[in-house]
């Protein structure tokens, strides 16, 4: 493998990839990215006629900025078992479309839930035949099987799923106090990860029916994140373990994490570009395509938790992608599903916030590239540098559109994005070298089965 700037021998290059603007992580420059065998195998000068040759493509893309692909490891498919609410078809050519060129699938909302050997298999057989990009998965960690956590790591998941309030579906029941130590004890016998929705159900109020986002916003209140954080923190200094908090939507805990981080606490945190890009100030009355668990808060808060990923407490941005029928986005909060879909919409989304406050491509590429990829242990994905896989998202980031979910390729045209204007136009996304979507309309399906390790 070559060093970077070294020469390409001649003929190893299959592909070189050029830009005024490539994002690498010493920071965006000209350059010219040779491809071989689905790896980059230089980053030279723009312009650089190494690898330039018989049977090499040259692809230039001028002033489009080169990302590295995106990389989310927060996806609900919901295959098999619930492929009208989405599916691995749908969800990954929203995926392509939007730049992501690897995503790892959450263990519920499929049926059956990823929480044995056996149903992990049953997910893969779906997945094969209609990943467009590469996709892992997540395994789950339930009141009832603790003795198959250990199967699961060895079988390739990336770590373990677990909620500390109820899920919204009955087949993946929430960790108790005793199963959750019980769990991180498991998890941190094998040097595992346990990644958890962290809102303390003793915080949590019956909401009756109401299309009033305010009384949803009041059900769920900051204190159930910042107590159940506090919990998971305690037991991950206890057992040496490493956990991570998932969709931080209170910036109210950032202060523990910090902290803990600072202990040496393994811990880590994600947010979402719906915590980053909306506010509840702004949510109409019945519109729960805005619902989702946890709530988005207030302006205020949206601005400490930008903050927080400028001063690196959170360490990643990914989507919490959890689709539905449009039927089960009735106008009652108490009653409509909680989820938010953005697979498709997130680099243009996170793009559009970042730039108005200042922050760089290089700050997007870190975020959604490099850190869901250092939390995953894909050390290979999420960077454009010399032996990771040529996974890229050209984007042109000047250009702007007008979100219309009908053009969308999630299975179900719900969004809360409908009707925004949003900085950011994806012209094409590449997998190991191969361009997989064009102008948002993605090709045949391409992408690998990814394993922990593997």
């Amino acid at each position: 493998m070559c060093a970077e700037g070294e020469r390409v021998a001649e003929g190893d290059a299959r592909l070189v990839l050029r830009s005024t603007r490539v994002v690498t992580p010493e920071g965006t420059r000209p350059a010219s990215v040779a491809v071989t065998d689905g790896r980059i195998a230089a980053v030279l000068p723009y312009g650089s006629g190494d690898g330039d040759g018989p049977g090499v493509r040259v692809e230039d893309v001028g002033d489009d900025v080169v990302l590295p692909g995106l990389v989310d490891t927060h996806v609900h498919v919901n295959a098999p078992g619930r492929t009208a609410w989405e599916g691995f078809w749908s969800a990954t050519r929203a995926a392509a479309a939007g730049g992501v060129t690897t995503l790892v699938d959450m263990p519920l909302n499929s049926r059956p839930p990823t929480t044995t050997v056996a149903a992990l298999r049953t997910k893969r057989s779906a997945a094969r035949p209609e990943a467009h990009i590469d996709t892992g998965f997540w395994g789950g960690a339930v009141p009832d099987n603790a003795a198959e956590l250990r199967a699961l790591h060895e079988a390739g998941v990336f770590g373990f799923k677990c909620f500390l309030s109820p899920s919204g579906v009955e087949e993946f029941p929430a960790l108790g106090p005793d199963d959750l130590a019980r769990s991180m004890a498991e998890i941190a016998g094998f040097g595992g990860l346990l990644i958890v929705h962290a809102e303390e159900p003793g915080h949590l109020t019956p909401q009756q029916p109401s299309g009033r986002y305010a009384d949803f916003l009041a059900s769920r209140p900051r204190e159930a994140e910042h107590s159940a954080i506090g919990r998971v923190i305690a037991l991950a200094r206890r057992f040496g373990s490493r956990a991570h908090i998932l969709h931080l939507s209170s910036c109210g805990a950032l202060p523990a994490i910090a902290a803990a981080k600072a202990d040496g606490v393994r811990i880590s945190v994600e947010t979402c570009p719906h915590f980053l890009a909306l506010t509840a100030e702004e949510v109409p009355d019945g519109a729960t395509e805005f619902k989702c668990c946890p709530p988005i808060r207030e302006a205020a808060n949206r601005d400490a938790l930008w903050a927080g990923l400028a001063d690196g407490t959170i360490d990643c941005v990914v989507s919490d992608h959890s689709p539905c029928t449009p039927d089960l986005k009735t106008p009652d909060f108490a009653s409509a599903w909680g989820g938010v879909s953005s697979l498709q919409l997130g680099l243009p989304v996170i793009w559009t916030e970042a730039r108005r406050r200042g922050h760089s491509l290089d700050d997007v590429a870190r975020w959604m590239s490099r850190g869901p990829a250092r939390l995953a242990g894909l050390t290979h994905k999420g960077a454009i540098a010399v032996g990771y896989d040529a996974d890229f998202a050209v984007l042109a980031p000047d250009e702007t559109f007008t979100v219309d979910p009908a053009r969308l390729h999630h299975r179900n045209p719900v969004t809360a994005y409908a009707g925004r204007t949003l900085y950011g136009v994806v012209r094409s996304t590449w997998l190991r070298g191969e361009r997989i979507a064009v102008g948002g309309e993605p090709g045949a399906p391409t992408g690998r089965l990814i394993e922990r390790n593997g």
